[in-house]
């Protein structure tokens, strides 16, 4: 998905469903997330109910935004009658354009919403022209 031909995250990543699939250390989900663009930056929401922030990492490297984690069990051995949430380990990679200023980035995690803010470089942020009359 490429957005005002800036940034670039990779289209597969970004519609992932959080649906589980087999890892090497085992069940491994892609939680959902919602990316939303400015001219400044892009923010990106991943939902990640029950997870403490220790239990998260997030990481920058090669170019990939990479989002890994372990969220513990609510409730046990429970037995369930429906269970859409997910539990274990977690995973998630998104390719970012050199536009966004890696050293930059920052992300805080509250009442289950990691909230991670990409500033894009000075260089492509749109800016106003002043017009001088002569």
């Amino acid at each position: 998905m490429s957005t005002n031909g800036n940034v670039t995250l990779n289209e597969k990543d970004v519609n992932q469903e959080s649906t589980p699939v087999r890892a090497n250390e085992g069940i491994t989900f892609a939680p959902r997330v919602d990316i939303y663009e400015s001219d400044r930056e892009l923010t990106l929401f991943a939902d990640l109910p029950g997870v403490r922030t220790e239990d998260v990492e997030l990481r920058f490297e090669n170019g990939q935004l990479i989002l890994t984690g372990h969220v513990k069990p609510r409730l046990g051995e429970k037995r369930f009658l429906g269970r859409e949430y997910g539990e274990g380990n977690f995973y998630r990679t998104f390719a970012l354009h050199e536009s966004i200023d890696a050293t930059k980035i920052e992300a805080a995690c509250k009442n289950g919403v990691l909230t991670v803010h990409l500033p894009k470089v000075e260089a492509v942020q749109p800016r106003q022209i002043t017009v001088k009359a002569q």
